[in-house]
């Protein structure tokens, strides 16, 4: 180690203690002190890890926590970001923050954010690469998705001898040939008939096919642009799948059951994109050396994260917190919120920020006129932008009645007590969670501010 990488080490160390315990806080700042001091130091703390990078537009959270728990089952302990700060500073701060232990393999499961995993692989040398689904997402950042796309794909080409489990029902994910060892995982269910012929809807981006420009079809389509493709023009189709998940058995807004094999599966968080999630984990573990059994005790064994469908009791409600990025996954939220069984009350909060996306026009492509609205007995909007989610719900049939407009995040924390129902969602963009969780935890409602 290099006197420079040593000072660096002992910088981000020394802040990350105090951040961390004397303030609370602290997921990317001890990360960007080391790295002001010795840019290459991520390469000196990664030294000696097998590294899996975790990446694409949705699911990269809960995916690498699935992937966690499950390899802990078989290695003990495993280095990864948990808080989800998923840029180059966030990363050094996980290395920085891991208290190390004696293993037999030292692996490091990192989330990776998409434009990042180039600046990352130059350094870390991963073993590898883990491919959620690409979606359309904060325009202003990342711009369309083939480009969000070739990020990736710069990232890769600097590690070819890396293997790709790589999300098969992703035709994106077929697009660009590469000398990589390769993997897939996807769903095979049985109304997944080759007679089928289906469409994507009109407004779903990545259904073009990479080799003729033609409008994909699918055999079965789960959702947006992921399922069975092919084209009916040239011919080009769905890998083969190594990992599937066969039957969906059961969902609600907090588990879900299903059958991998023959073997069935529980997850306790809703939402079929969740089900990809650890569909995804699967075939990690798999790849890993761990055995079925194995990973359906660490799939048990699950806890909620980070504003990933996170349960606060609260008075006497039942919180659900679940964060809210982009189109797609907002659509699978309020598919998952029609399969809840009890009267709710729904908290809606957009800010837009840099984090959050400036551009908020997002909000008219998720489907809240196909909420099943009989059992939303009380709305609740709030954040920056809470005009423009009160104006889209009121277009979505939503009584402007029934909705309680309350930017003010200290009267609606208050607000909640009264809603009429023990059930609330809370719908949220990254920076308003955030905000609100500092204001639950200035009143003891939580422990902490992430």
């Amino acid at each position: 180690m290099s006197l420079k990488s040593g000072l660096a080490k002992l910088a981000g160390k020394s802040s990350y203690w105090f951040l961390h315990n004397v303030l609370k806080g602290g997921t990317s700042f001890p990360g960007k002190l080391a790295m002001n001091i010795d840019p290459q130091v991520l390469n000196t703390l990664a030294k000696g890890y097998e590294t899996i990078i975790v990446t694409g537009t949705n699911g990269k959270t809960m995916t690498t926590a699935l992937i966690v728990n499950a390899l802990k089952e078989k290695y003990g302990d495993i280095l990864t970001n948990p808080s989800g700060s998923n840029m180059q500073q966030g990363i050094v701060t996980a290395f920085l923050a891991h208290k190390k232990k004696r293993v037999k393999r030292k692996i490091a499961v990192l989330e990776v954010d998409e434009a990042n995993v180039r600046m990352v692989t130059e350094l870390l040398h991963p073993k590898t690469f883990v491919l959620t689904n690409i979606f359309r997402d904060q325009m202003d950042r990342y711009g369309e998705i083939y480009t969000t796309y070739e990020k990736i794909i710069d990232g890769i080409k600097l590690a070819p001898e890396a293997k790709i489990i790589a999300n098969g029902d992703a035709s994106i994910f077929s697009s660009v040939e590469l000398p990589n060892p390769k993997v897939c995982f996807g769903f095979s269910l049985p109304n997944d008939k080759p007679e089928n012929d289906f469409k994507a809807s009109v407004n779903t981006d990545g259904v073009l096919c990479p080799n003729c420009n033609q409008i994909l079809h699918y055999h079965s389509l789960i959702y947006a642009n992921l399922g069975n493709f092919f084209c009916p023009s040239c011919g080009y189709q769905h890998p083969k799948l190594s990992y599937t998940v066969d039957q969906i058995i059961k969902q609600t807004p907090n588990s879900s059951t299903f059958r991998m094999g023959k073997q069935e599966y529980a997850i306790n968080i809703g939402g079929t994109y969740n089900i990809y999630n650890a569909l995804a984990a699967f075939a990690v573990a798999r790849e890993y050396g761990l055995t079925e059994d194995e990973v359906a005790d660490a799939f048990a064994k699950n806890k909620r994260i980070f504003g990933r469908q996170e349960l606060i009791t609260y008075a006497d409600k039942e919180l659900n917190l679940i964060l809210v990025k982009n189109p797609v996954g907002l659509d699978e939220v309020l598919h998952m919120l029609n399969t809840e069984s009890e009267d709710y009350s729904m908290v809606t909060l957009l800010n837009a920020n840099h984090a959050d996306g400036i551009d908020t026009s997002w909000i008219w492509d998720a489907d809240y006129e196909g909420l099943d609205k009989t059992k939303i007995k009380k709305v609740l909007v709030g954040g920056q932008r809470w005009h423009d989610m009160g104006f889209r719900l009121e277009i979505a049939g939503f009584d402007p009645g029934e909705m309680l407009i309350n930017p003010d995040d200290d009267s609606l924390i208050e607000e909640i007590k009264t809603l009429p129902t023990k059930k609330v969602y809370i719908l949220s963009t990254y920076t308003a969670m955030l905000a609100l969780r500092k204001k639950m935890a200035e009143k003891k409602i939580i422990k902490g501010g992430m």
